[in-house]
């Protein structure tokens, strides 16, 4: 069964406690899963510049960054959200970010900095920066995004947080036990998610894109259908059978593929909700986050 934007609002209102708001976010961020890696001590290439973003102010802003496959999206705090592809979609694994890696920190320090000078008002440096991660991404892969954020933002903190879990907190879905199913253009996550907090996850390197060389949609719900087996099998198996009674939060671009959702409800047997905004719903969310941390330093 599906919902719409509008029914999916109201039954999520219900399960969920307070209002998503900075301060909401600031505690369930305390101490669970937003990480805040410790920076090298010789800085990796490439050598921060001066920020290409704007002149210095002395107001620190709240920023969040989604290093997608197929899109780089930016939000910054009174200025809202610039995005732009980051790579010719035409390529078999596409070029600046493939499966959820940085493999082109040169182009995404160029990128980053002309999606910035978008805004009327400049984003000064010295900011707090939140930036979206795939599930059960590595050291290496954040080591890499923090070398590309550091060069262009020069932020004072720097934190990560799961992908699934800002589109959680950004489709107002924070509350209570969730099943979140992220499908990008590269990617496909399953995240069990308590309170906000990921306690269980599994990915695989297949999306949307991968329908246009030839994959199905079949393809991706059996993967779908796979991780959650996988999870029932676990420990948290009780937490599931909580979380497939809510029903399913769908999110990223497969939300909005034709016949996706649906044969993930048929697999599932359970309600799919679509995000009323998928495609940007972790950026929102981690945009709260970087907001919350702004106001409550000492969450993370």
């Amino acid at each position: 069964m599906l919902w719409s934007a509008r029914a999916l609002s109201a039954r999520l209102r219900k399960a969920q406690s307070p209002a998503v708001t900075p301060d909401v976010v600031a505690r369930q961020l305390k101490g669970t899963g937003v990480t805040s890696p410790a920076r090298p001590a010789v800085p990796a290439t490439p050598t921060r510049q001066q920020p290409a973003t704007g002149r210095r102010t002395t107001s620190p802003t709240a920023l969040a960054v989604d290093l997608g496959s197929c899109t780089i999206g930016v939000w910054a705090a009174r200025r809202g959200t610039v995005s732009g592809p980051c790579g010719d979609a035409s390529a078999p694994v596409g070029s600046l970010v493939r499966r959820g890696r940085v493999v082109d920190i040169d182009g995404c320090v160029t990128l980053l900095p002309q999606l910035a000078r978008q805004y009327p008002e400049p984003v000064p440096p010295g900011g707090v920066v939140v930036a979206c991660r795939p599930v059960l991404a590595t050291d290496a892969d954040q080591d890499v995004t923090r070398r590309v954020l550091d060069a262009v933002f020069a932020p004072t903190r720097l934190l990560f947080i799961d992908t699934v879990r800002a589109a959680a907190i950004g489709s107002g879905a924070h509350a209570g036990t969730l099943l979140v199913v992220d499908v990008g253009a590269e990617l496909t996550e399953v995240a069990l998610l308590q309170d906000g907090r990921v306690i269980a996850a599994r990915r695989t390197e297949i999306g949307t894109r991968d329908v246009k060389r030839g994959a199905t949609v079949d393809l991706i719900s059996d993967n779908v259908l796979r991780h959650v087996d996988d999870l029932r099998a676990g420990s948290d198996a009780s937490d599931l059978r909580t979380a497939g009674a809510r029903g399913v939060l769908l999110v990223g671009d497969g939300a909005l593929y034709p016949g996706l959702a649906p044969a993930i409800s048929g697999m599932l047997r359970v309600r799919v909700h679509r995000a009323a905004a998928p495609r940007t719903a972790a950026l929102h969310g981690a945009g709260l986050a970087a907001m919350s941390l702004l106001r409550h330093p000492a969450v993370a």
